[in-house]
C-alpha cells in the first residue's frame, strides 16, 4: 500500500528516492487534475515549472503526463524557474493553477510540489486540503505513454518562456536606469537557485556568487540565513566596496540582505524599510500583514503611518489570502517570504531586493542611513533564530510543556505574557520575546528572539535552549 502524502506549511516536501519519487509525483498530480476537475469542469489548465533541484525536469514531465492524460491544457516552463515565475505566469496566462516542482530552501535530498492559484499565489489551506484528499493510492500506469511532443503538436501543451517574461515585467516595474546611475555596488548570491540568472541582464557588472547550476547545492540547505551565507559575508568583507548584497533561496522567494560590513539585515528589518518607503517615500497606502513571528515593531510603525496591521498563522497562505480579498500594502513572515502591493500576491526574494535598490538609489543613502531612518520611528533593535535539531520525542514534550503553561521563565528573564496564535511567543520586560515553534516543513524546533543588541538576543537564545532541553 503506497503512504499517505500530506502537504505542510507550503507544499509537500519529501526525501528523493525515499518518498519524494516518479509513482508519488504522479500520485499527487492526479489528485491534482481530480481536484480541477471538480472545480473547472470545462477546459482546465496548468502552468508548471521545476527548480535547479536533482531530476526536476523527470518530475516535472511525470506530472505533466498525468495532466495531459486528464485532459488538462498544460502551460510547461523551458528549463528551470522560480517560484514567483510560475505564480506571475499563472496570472498571466490564465491558468487554473501554478504547480512548482521544488523544494524551496530544505536541503538538497529533497523535492516538493507546491500548489499555486490562477491569482498568482498560494492556494488557500481550504483547497490545498480538498486535493491532498483526492490524492489516490495507485496511479493508471497508461499515463507514463503519454508522448509529450504529440501534445505539443495538438497545443493540449505549450512550452513557455517564464524567466524572459519575468525579466521583462522587472524591467517594466522598477527604475534600473537609477540603480544603474546610483554608482553603488551590489552583489548577489543566487546559492545555486532558480534565481541566478534574472539579475545577469538586468546589471551585467555586478559580482555574482553562486549562480551555476549545481543541484547538490554543494551540500548546503539554500535558505539565505546569515549561517548558509558565510561565502557571501567573506567576500563583502574582505573586498571592502560591495555597497550592499542580495541572497535567494533554491526558488528564489525568500530574502537575505547584507550591508556594506558584511551584517545580515534581518526580514524584520526588511519589512520595515519596504514600508517605510513604500509609504514616505512612494505615497502608497494600504493594510500591512505579517506572520506570528514577525518583530511586534512592525506594528509600531503601522500606527506611525496610521496603518492597519493584522498578524496571522505562520505560512505565507495565510498572507496571501489577505491579499487576494483586501488593500494590502505588504505581506511578510520572518524567514524572508515578503510579498508589496503592485506585483501577485506571492513571495519574491528578487523583487524586494529590487525595491531596496531602488530606495537606496532613490534616496542616495546607504542601507544604515535608512534603517537608522527606521529605528528614529521603532526603535533599535535586533533579531536571531535558532534551529535545533532535536529527536521527535523532546519536540513533542517541550511543546506539551509550553501548551501546560510550564515555562513562567527562561534564565533572568521572568515571561510577563504569552501568545499563542501559532507557537509560544513569551514577552519579557522592554519589548523582550522568544518565540518556540516546530517548523511545518523540517524536522526541528525553531526558537526566536528580539532585544535591543545582538549580544543579548543570543543570551536569550541559550537560556532559552537550556531551559527547555
Amino acid at each position: 500500500m503506497s503512504g499517505a502524502i500530506k502537504f505542510g506549511t507550503d507544499g509537500w516536501r519529501a526525501i528523493i528516492a525515499d518518498e519524494y519519487t516518479v509513482e508519488n509525483v504522479a500520485r499527487v498530480s492526479q489528485g491534482v487534475a481530480s481536484w480541477l476537475a471538480n472545480q473547472h469542469s470545462d477546459n482546465p489548465s496548468v502552468i508548471i515549472g521545476h527548480d535547479c533541484r536533482f531530476n526536476g525536469d523527470l518530475f516535472m514531465q511525470t506530472a505533466v503526463q498525468v495532466f495531459l492524460q486528464n485532459g488538462v491544457k498544460v502551460y510547461m516552463a523551458e528549463g528551470f524557474v522560480s517560484t514567483p515565475m510560475v505564480s506571475l505566469g499563472a496570472n498571466v496566462y490564465g491558468a487554473d493553477l501554478g504547480i512548482v516542482i521544488t523544494a524551496s530552501h530544505n536541503p538538497p535530498a529533497y523535492n516538493g510540489y507546491k500548489l499555486k492559484a490562477g491569482y498568482g499565489g498560494p492556494l488557500s489551506p481550504e483547497k490545498v486540503q480538498e486535493v491532498q484528499d483526492m490524492i489516490p493510492e495507485f496511479v493508471d500506469a497508461a499515463c507514463k505513454s503519454v508522448s509529450l511532443d504529440g501534445a505539443k503538436a495538438t497545443g493540449a501543451l505549450s512550452v513557455v518562456e517564464l524567466e524572459k517574461e519575468y525579466i521583462a515585467h522587472v524591467e517594466k516595474n522598477f527604475d534600473i536606469e537609477a540603480i544603474w546611475n546610483s554608482g553603488m555596488r551590489l552583489a548577489f548570491d543566487a546559492m545555486y537557485g532558480a534565481g541566478q540568472n534574472v539579475l545577469k541582464g538586468l546589471f551585467p557588472n555586478m559580482t555574482f556568487l553562486h549562480c551555476d547550476h549545481n543541484p547538490t547545492f554543494k551540500g548546503q540547505a539554500p535558505e539565505p540565513i546569515e549561517k548558509n551565507l558565510q561565502e557571501l559575508k567573506k567576500l563583502i568583507v574582505e573586498s571592502k566596496s560591495i555597497d550592499c548584497a542580495l541572497a535567494t533561496d533554491g526558488d528564489a522567494d525568500r530574502i537575505g540582505l547584507f550591508n556594506s560590513r558584511g551584517e545580515f539585515v534581518d526580514s524584520h528589518h526588511i519589512i520595515l524599510l519596504l514600508i517605510h518607503y513604500m509609504v514616505k517615500y512612494k505615497g502608497m497606502t494600504g493594510k500591512v500583514v505579517t506572520a506570528f513571528s514577525c518583530t511586534p515593531r512592525i506594528a509600531k510603525m503601522c500606527e506611525h503611518y496610521g496603518l492597519e496591521h493584522q498578524t496571522v498563522k505562520i505560512g505565507f497562505k495565510y498572507v496571501a489570502g489577505i491579499m487576494v480579498e483586501e488593500d494590502v500594502l505588504l505581506g511578510g513572515e520572518e524567514s524572508g517570504g515578503i510579498a508589496t502591493k503592485g506585483h501577485i500576491p506571492e513571495r519574491d526574494g528578487i523583487w524586494m531586493g529590487m525595491i531596496i535598490w531602488e530606495f537606496m538609489a532613490k534616496s542616495g543613502k546607504n542601507l544604515d542611513e535608512l534603517i537608522a531612518e527606521v529605528y528614529e520611528i521603532v526603535g533599535e533593535f535586533k533579531f536571531e533564530r535558532s534551529d535545533l535539531h532535536i529527536t521527535e520525542e523532546l519536540k513533542q514534550r517541550i511543546i506539551k510543556n509550553c501548551e501546560n503553561n510550564v515555562y513562567t521563565s527562561f534564565g533572568p528573564y521572568q515571561v510577563e505574557r504569552t501568545e499563542t496564535i501559532d507557537g509560544f511567543k513569551y514577552f519579557f520586560q522592554d519589548g523582550r520575546w522568544v518565540m518556540i515553534r516546530p517548523s511545518g516543513t523540517e524536522p526541528v524546533l525553531r526558537v526566536y528572539a528580539e532585544a535591543p543588541n545582538l549580544e543579548e538576543v543570543r543570551r536569550i537564545l541559550k537560556v532559552t535552549e537550556e531551559t527547555i532541553c
